[in-house]
C-alpha cells in the first residue's frame, strides 16, 4: 500500500518546512541568471538544519517563458550533489500544459530526470491542474503514465499541483490514489481556490498536504499595511511577519508541510528558525484572535458581496459570473502594483475566453436571480476594465 505521509511532522521539527526554488536569488536582471553561490549556501545551510523536503518545475527560472525548461532543476543537480541528494524528498512538476501525446509524459519525465542528474523523482507532481488542462492530461492517459513511472522506479509518488476551484479539487483529489496534493493556502486565501474545505477532503482521504504560497508572494510581508502589520507585531513582539503566516498554516493538523520560495540568507534562517521553534500549541487562541483581526481588514477591502451561490447562472452569454466576480475582490486586496499584476496573471489562467466578463451583455437576467440583489453587470464592467481576459 501506498504511503501516504511519508514527509513533515515526522521526525526533526524542521521538516514541516519546504524549501521551494521557484523564487531563488539571481545573478542578472532574467529570471533564468540564478546565483548559484548564494542559492547552494541557502539550500544547503536549510538541509543542514533539518530541512528535507525540496520543490521545483519544469518551467521555474526559465526566461519567462513557460513552454521551455527553466534553470531551476539544473541548478538542484548541482546544489543536491555531495550526499545531498540523499537527505531529501525531491519534488518536481510535469508541465500540464506541454503532452500532446501519451508518450509526451515518459519523455518529459526523462527529460527532467537527466537535468536533476538522479534516477529516482520521490513526488512528481502533475503541474497547475485546472479545468483547462485537466480533462486533456487525463484523456491523453495520465494515470496510465503514473502507475508505470512508479512500477519501473523513476518516480515513488504521484501528485499533483492545484489552481482553480474547489468543485474541480474535490472531482480530481477522488478521483485517484494521489500520495499528495499542492495548493495555495494562506490566511487571507482561506477559502480561495481548494481552501480550507479542500484540505480536509484530502487529509480525510489520507492524501499528504503541501501548502504553496503561505506568505502569498511576499505581500503578506512586503505590502501589509500599517495597521495590521502593528497588530501582530504588538501580539508578538518576537515573531517576523512570516512567521505569523507560517505558524498559522502549521497549527492545521491537515498540513504536512509548509512551502516557502526563499530568496535570501536572512529569509531562509527566518524561515527555518520559525520551523525549529514549532511545536504542538505553539499558536494559542490569542494568536488565532490576532489573525482573524487581520483577516476581517482584508474582509472589509472586498468589493462585492457574493457567496457564490450559483443562483446567477447559467448566463446567457456564458459569462462565469462568480468567478469574475471573485476576481473583482481579489483586485481590490492589495493596493500595489504588482499584487494586481499577480493577480492578472491568475485571471488569464484560471477564467477561459467563454467565461470572461468582457462578454458581459447587460441584459440582466442576473439581476431577476440574484438573492443578495447585486448590480451584476456594474461589477462585470469593472472586472473587465481590470481584467482584460484570457491571453
Amino acid at each position: 500500500m501506498m504511503e501516504k505521509r511519508p514527509m513533515g511532522r515526522t521526525g526533526d521539527s524542521s521538516t514541516i518546512l519546504g524549501f521551494g526554488c521557484m523564487r531563488l536569488p539571481l545573478d542578472g536582471p532574467t529570471p533564468d541568471k540564478i546565483d548559484y553561490g548564494l542559492s547552494e549556501r541557502m539550500l544547503r545551510s536549510a538541509i543542514d538544519r533539518g530541512v528535507d523536503y525540496v520543490d521545483t518545475a519544469y518551467p521555474y527560472h526559465s526566461n519567462g517563458d513557460r513552454t521551455t525548461p527553466g534553470e531551476s532543476e539544473p541548478f538542484l543537480a548541482k546544489a543536491l550533489a555531495g550526499g545531498y541528494r540523499e537527505k531529501v524528498k525531491l519534488a518536481t512538476k510535469l508541465p500540464s500544459w506541454k503532452p500532446e501525446s501519451y508518450a509526451d509524459f515518459h519523455s518529459l519525465l526523462d527529460e527532467q530526470l537527466k537535468r536533476l542528474d538522479v534516477r529516482q523523482i520521490d513526488y512528481y507532481l502533475i503541474h497547475n491542474l485546472n479545468r483547462g488542462v485537466w480533462p486533456k492530461v487525463k484523456d491523453l492517459g495520465l494515470f496510465r503514465f503514473f502507475g508505470e513511472a512508479v512500477k519501473d522506479g523513476r518516480i515513488r509518488f504521484p501528485a499533483f499541483s492545484f489552481h482553480d476551484d474547489y468543485p474541480l479539487f474535490e472531482e480530481i483529489v477522488t478521483c485517484y490514489d494521489w500520495a499528495m496534493a499542492q495548493v495555495q493556502y494562506n490566511y487571507v486565501d482561506r477559502d480561495w481556490q481548494a481552501g480550507r474545505k479542500g484540505i480536509k477532503l484530502a487529509y480525510d482521504r489520507g492524501v499528504a498536504v503541501v501548502v504553496m504560497e503561505p506568505l502569498r508572494g511576499g505581500f503578506l510581508i512586503n505590502h501589509l499595511p500599517d495597521g495590521p502589520r502593528e497588530s501582530l507585531r504588538k501580539a508578538r513582539p518576537d515573531w517576523s511577519l512570516a512567521a505569523w503566516c507560517l505558524n498559522w498554516v502549521w497549527s492545521q493538523k491537515e498540513v504536512s508541510v509548509v512551502l516557502s520560495g526563499m530568496s535570501s540568507q536572512e529569509q531562509t534562517d527566518d524561515n527555518v528558525a520559525s520551523a525549529l521553534a514549532w511545536k504542538p500549541g505553539k499558536f494559542t487562541e490569542g494568536d488565532s484572535a490576532a489573525i482573524d483581526e487581520v483577516t476581517e481588514w482584508f474582509s472589509r477591502r472586498i468589493r462585492v458581496s457574493c457567496t457564490a451561490c450559483g443562483y446567477c447562472k447559467p448566463c446567457p452569454s456564458g459569462v462565469d459570473i462568480p468567478k469574475n466576480l471573485d476576481f473583482l475582490n481579489q483586485y481590490y486586496l492589495f493596493d500595489a502594483d504588482e499584487a494586481r499584476e499577480r493577480s492578472n496573471v491568475f485571471y488569464r489562467m484560471l477564467v477561459r475566453a467563454e467565461e470572461a466578463a468582457t462578454l458581459c451583455s447587460e441584459c440582466g437576467e442576473c439581476l431577476e436571480k440574484c438573492p443578495q440583489h447585486l448590480e451584476i453587470p456594474r461589477y462585470l464592467e469593472e472586472a473587465a476594465g481590470f481584467y482584460k481576459g484570457p491571453a
